[in-house]
């Protein structure tokens, strides 16, 4: 049966606590990993020691740690510039240690600019703040020193990293999921990204392929990438590629949108529930950027407390509709 984590530091807190009260006992790390310069490696943040004291963390506090969703810088790596084989590197002893702790799933992107929002305030039901993106309102972004940067480079990048990362992940049994590019739409300000098209995912799965190279099912980059997101589901849930699941909606197309309350978007969240349940994905399943509600702030658009409570009722309430009749059946073979 699919489960439900949310996303928590590994510090103690009240939402952690209402989380638990809601019968959620899986989490997602947002841990920091840059490396710390002159620190020793046992004090570096992917040492096996700091994922390890990471772990009894969570688990004091009454959840087990099924992914971990950052990552160590990675830009190098994407552009392809000198320093890329440092950074791989340093990829490549987060996994092996990953493994070595028992933390199954890594999410990881290819974006050279990350998320992507031009509001974050927009009245939603009922008052409601949630974020949105107007590619017009997009101002101009800082290329930095790369300029302009195309897709086939990212690809070629992507293979590059790929080539290395994968037989260290297949050795150390953890699973590389990747995250869309958020929104999926390219160019951005003459940068391309590749992870936008549900065609551009298989390509993905193989061009390195392997049992650890797969992808997080996040539903609101999915959902403007396809008109039928339950057969996307079970296309690559067929596959075994569908390692993790960010459940979330929104309303418009890639250039223009907006996003909603679980229960208030474009996509049939009953049905996808069923295509989980239908390819037996078993791993994990975290609300993801909700509206912001009475009572709540702001100041984290996407992520507000009472929003994720919410969430997580809802999707508590379709899983048992869409797992009872598996659920009565398992527990009337074990009577």
């Amino acid at each position: 049966m699919i489960k439900i984590a949310e996303v928590l530091p590994p510090e103690p807190g009240p939402l952690a606590r209402m989380v638990r009260q809601c019968g959620v006992n899986h989490v997602v790390s947002p841990v920091r990993l840059d490396p710390i310069p002159g620190a020793a490696p046992d004090d570096q943040p992917y040492s096996l020691t700091s994922l390890q004291r990471l772990k009894a963390a969570y688990e004091e506090a009454g959840f087990s740690v099924d992914v971990i969703e950052s990552r160590p810088p990675l830009n190098l790596a994407k552009l392809g510039l000198p320093g890329r084989d440092e950074e791989i590197g340093v990829t490549c002893e987060l996994i092996r240690n990953m493994g070595k702790a028992g933390i199954p799933v890594w999410c990881y992107e290819w974006m050279i600019y990350g998320w992507l929002r031009t509001r974050t305030g927009i009245e939603s039901r009922g008052g409601a703040r949630v974020t949105g993106f107007d590619r017009e309102l997009l101002p101009t972004l800082d290329l930095e020193d790369h300029g302009e940067v195309t897709e086939e480079h990212l690809w070629e990048t992507l293979h590059y990293f790929l080539e290395r990362v994968v037989p260290v992940a297949e050795e150390a049994g953890v699973k590389l999921a990747m995250h869309p590019d958020d929104p999926p739409l390219s160019p951005i300000n003459g940068v391309g990204r590749i992870m936008r098209t549900v065609g551009n995912f298989q390509r993905l799965i193989d061009l390195v392929p392997s049992p650890v190279n797969g992808i997080t099912m996040c539903q609101g980059n999915f959902a403007l990438m396809t008109d039928d997101l339950p057969s996307v589901i079970r296309d690559f849930g067929r596959q075994k590629k569908v390692f993790f699941v960010h459940l979330r909606d929104v309303r418009g197309v890639p250039e223009r949108f907006q996003e909603t309350f679980h229960d208030n978007g474009k996509t049939d969240m009953l049905e996808c529930m069923k295509a989980y349940r239908d390819i037996g994905f078993e791993g994990v399943l975290r609300p993801d950027h909700v509206p912001t509600m009475e009572g709540d702030r702001n100041d984290d658009p996407g992520y507000s407390s009472i929003g994720r409570l919410y969430a997580i009722g809802y999707i508590r309430g379709l899983r048992e509709a869409v797992y009872a009749r598996t659920a009565k059946d398992l527990r009337t073979s074990t009577n």
